[in-house]
């Protein structure tokens, strides 16, 4: 008796907190002959353990989801050396978040408005070990770089939430003062007139 055939369709795992996206998308990827969509995920936490447990070829994720980012989670699997590709999957066409997204190791950053055939060859491209990018965000992606800090961009985008300074200490294991330095450094380099605006500057951007 022969062994069963090995299963050789691409296995990707889709993120996206709006129910009817995340069902379209899937449905997209499955009428494809040679990828299955083995899960799904609402949010950043369901992600980062759905791709640990199923070890999928490609993970497509949007940027902003409860619990974790698309970005967060990216940085994670990175970290773990999972050896999933990432696709950022987003609305947000903006240089920065690119920008975040290649330092997250993400492999694509392509916009929702694409065609849906576009997007399953961005799967079987970066599934191979190729980068794809959307081409005008990348000719715009290094025309102005982020200036914040990692930690900068932590403490102003608890501040842009409404979180006090104290509050801010205690969430990162810093000093009140630390985190005033922190959010005037942010404020200087942004020109803002405070922390409010410097986050609401930094989140245009996609610094945020």
């Amino acid at each position: 008796m022969n062994p069963p055939a090995k299963d050789t369709r691409i296995r990707v795992i889709v993120a996206e907190d709006q129910v009817m996206v995340l069902g379209a998308l899937s449905a997209l990827l499955e009428i494809e002959g040679d990828m299955t969509v083995v899960a799904q995920a609402r949010n950043g936490k369901e992600a980062l353990a759905a791709v640990l447990a199923h070890k999928p070829d490609v993970f497509i994720t949007d940027i902003e989801m409860p619990e974790l980012s698309g970005l967060d989670v990216a940085a994670e699997l990175k970290r773990r050396r999972t050896g999933t590709r990432v696709i950022i999957l987003t609305t947000f066409a903006r240089a920065g978040y690119l920008r975040r997204a290649l330092d997250a190791g993400a492999s694509g950053y392509l916009l929702k408005d694409m065609r849906a055939e576009e997007l399953a060859d961005a799967v079987r491209r970066v599934q191979r070990g190729l980068r794809v990018i959307d081409p005008e965000l990348a000719t715009e992606a290094w025309s102005e770089p982020d200036p914040l800090t990692d930690r900068e961009r932590q403490v102003l985008r608890l501040a842009g939430e409404g979180t006090s300074s104290v509050d801010i200490a205690d969430q990162l294991s810093l000093s009140e003062g630390t985190v005033r330095n922190y959010l005037s450094e942010a404020i200087s380099k942004l020109g803002a007139a405070n922390r409010i605006e410097a986050a609401r500057i930094a989140r245009t951007k996609g610094w945020l």
